[in-house]
């Protein structure tokens, strides 16, 4: 070990030890951003810095397995990704996919996809539903792999999941228009029955959500860090729970 690592180390522990576990946020959402930048600063290619982005989650997981932390959401694939070219999309795609594999395989996680399925490959699809369905039974924390996710997208499913449902039941849009309300769409979000996230964390320096959990996070807390996804490290989530521990949440007001 040197010097640089054992500072590294020291330091990180300084934070952990100081860090009050009663105020770690139960949802965290994670904006996996900076896996093609990190990959051209370091001289790779694209489909390295996404493989070198999808080796960090088993990490990221098991700090948040040390702080108490219960559900979190990673986003790996927008709908805008989709307009990538396809020879970086396919590559992609097989690496989320050995992700998922591997989450359900390590036994301490249970699986869950948010986002459109229509949009994904058979082959992913398949993937996400073995995934969710091996893992349903495990009390660990719930890992939500956003892939194929849009904010806006969610929302207008979720709209047309709750006309769906009341016009099976022989509602008019008359009688749906009086009882509408904010509930009855958080009903049927991708997330419906989970806490709406605490905090949300984007790598890269980037400094906007980009339709990430739009309706979910009204009231979440941002931490926008530095470094590439694939570079982040223990300490710089320790710095993000530390920084959201700080914060006096006001829910709007």
């Amino acid at each position: 070990m040197n010097l640089r690592d054992l500072v590294y180390g020291l330091y990180a522990r300084r934070v952990e030890g100081r860090l009050d576990h009663a105020q770690v946020p139960k949802h965290i959402g994670v904006i996996l951003d900076g896996n093609r930048r990190w990959a051209k600063a370091s001289g790779g290619t694209a489909a390295e810095g996404h493989q070198a982005g999808a080796e960090k989650i088993s990490e990221l997981l098991s700090w948040c397995a040390e702080t108490d932390v219960e559900v979190v959401t990673l986003w790996m694939l927008s709908t805008d990704n989709f307009d990538r070219p396809e020879e970086e999309l396919r590559p992609l795609l097989g690496i989320i996919e050995n992700t998922v594999r591997n989450l359900a395989a390590d036994g301490r996680w249970r699986v869950h996809h948010v986002g459109t399925m229509d949009l994904l490959p058979a082959r992913t699809q398949s993937v996400l539903k073995e995934a969710e369905q091996s893992t349903d039974g495990i009390d660990g924390i719930l890992v939500n792999v956003a892939v194929g996710y849009g904010g806006r997208q969610e929302i207008a499913d979720a709209v047309r999941s709750l006309l769906n449902e009341h016009a099976a039941k022989g509602t008019t849009f008359e009688e749906l228009a009086e009882i509408v309300d904010t509930d009855m769409i958080a009903s049927h979000l991708y997330t419906r029955g989970q806490p709406d996230p605490d905090l949300v964390i984007r790598t890269s320096g980037e400094q906007r959500l980009s339709g990430f959990m739009l309706w979910q996070s009204a009231h979440s807390e941002y931490y926008f860090c530095e470094v590439f996804w694939p570079a982040f490290r223990k300490v710089d989530f320790l710095r993000a729970l530390r920084d959201y521990a700080a914060r006096h949440r006001r829910y709007g007001s």
